[in-house]
């Protein structure tokens, strides 16, 4: 299960700092499952590869400005990143560097947050007062860029921007607030491209993750199977699940788009292939050996080498079948991580 393979890839000097323009020119690597057989695209050409009948299940959670900037009582700098509201409206959990149990963090206006408790993850709890955290995110925050595509920008000596962020960082058919990172998958998609696909006679269906610490939190134990995946809240509806089961019912394919979209059919769906509607909190972590039961195919990122969406990958791919199309997408010099390229896994 151990992917340190993966790490013997050169893929730092591939990190995409910014989306293709349009979205749907990123390219597009194919991976045949059954045959290992490997196909370099346009993303745009992915219908090529879909057939009329195919189901694609999309995340349509909205990335919110979930980084507040704000100051010590002290006058020095500081910054929170909201992952998860608590029951309690006024209650948040985040995570903040140089920060302690007791701790006041300051923003304008009057808001201000006050550590509590941490928890086994390193998440702090955060008690806000003087204004609704929420709301002074949406009016203040920054969008939380993944550090590696920020890093890129510093190095290659780029201006930020957040404007354009805050659209880039966004897939077309996100519209359900609530997540801290993009289900990156989805950006590739144009309302063009949508509309192309289904004149071919595919279909989409919404379900949401709100993608939080969980998905990005890096595997920092020698066997993946010890890692602890946290739980990211989700739904899907019950008009969508009857139109995955009747998809699968008639022999359809379900194409996941993405890790979320593919986290979420996995936790709702029955070992006996049935998909089931309603809200939870999802913590299904997938790695190899790991058996599916909710999706045919999977669009996908080129992920970090110390993560949960490579592990569901390889899971899903196999994995020397998807260290072989990595391997390959280094040497075409594809374009990595959450800006990045896109693979189809057939």
């Amino acid at each position: 299960m151990a992917l340190d393979e993966f790490k013997t890839l050169d893929t730092e000097p591939l990190i995409a700092s910014e989306p293709a323009h349009p979205r749907d020119s990123s390219r597009l690597l194919v991976l045949e499952r059954a045959t290992g057989a490997i196909h370099h695209k346009i993303f745009r050409e992915i219908g090529e590869f879909l057939k009329a009948g195919d189901l694609i299940v999309i995340n349509d959670s909205k990335v919110f400005p979930a980084r507040l900037l704000g100051n010590k009582p002290s006058g020095g700098k500081s910054e929170i990143l909201l992952v998860r509201q608590d029951a309690e409206p006024s209650l948040w959990y985040g995570l903040a560097r140089d920060c302690r149990c007791g701790n006041t963090v300051l923003f304008e206006g009057g808001l201000k947050a006050e550590a509590i408790s941490r928890n086994e993850q390193g998440e702090l709890l955060f008690r806000f007062s003087g204004g609704d955290a929420l709301s002074y995110a949406m009016e203040h925050g920054k969008i939380p860029l993944p550090h590696y595509i920020t890093k890129t920008r510093k190095r290659m000596h780029e201006a930020e921007q957040q404007n354009s962020d805050f659209e880039n960082y966004q897939t077309v058919f996100a519209q359900n607030t609530g997540s801290i990172a993009a289900p990156t998958a989805g950006l590739h998609f144009t309302p063009r491209l949508m509309t192309e696909l289904k004149e071919h006679g595919v279909s989409f269906a919404e379900v949401t993750l709100h993608v939080g610490w969980g998905t990005f939190r890096p595997v920092k134990v020698d066997n993946p199977a010890d890692h602890t995946m946290l739980p990211e809240y989700a739904t899907v509806k019950p008009e969508v699940a009857a139109v995955i089961n009747k998809a699968r019912a008639e022999g359809r394919r379900i194409v996941s788009v993405g890790t979320t979209s593919t986290r979420t059919l996995e936790t709702f769906t029955t070992p006996e292939g049935v998909t089931q509607s309603g809200s939870r909190w999802a913590n299904t972590y997938i790695y190899p050996p790991y058996r599916f039961k909710g999706i045919n195919a999977l669009i996908t990122n080129f992920h970090l080498h110390d993560s949960t969406p490579l592990l569901l990958a390889s899971a899903f791919a196999g994995q020397d079948k998807l260290f072989a199309a990595y391997k390959e997408a280094v040497a075409l010099k594809y374009r990595f991580y959450s800006y990045g390229d896109a693979m189809l896994i057939v």
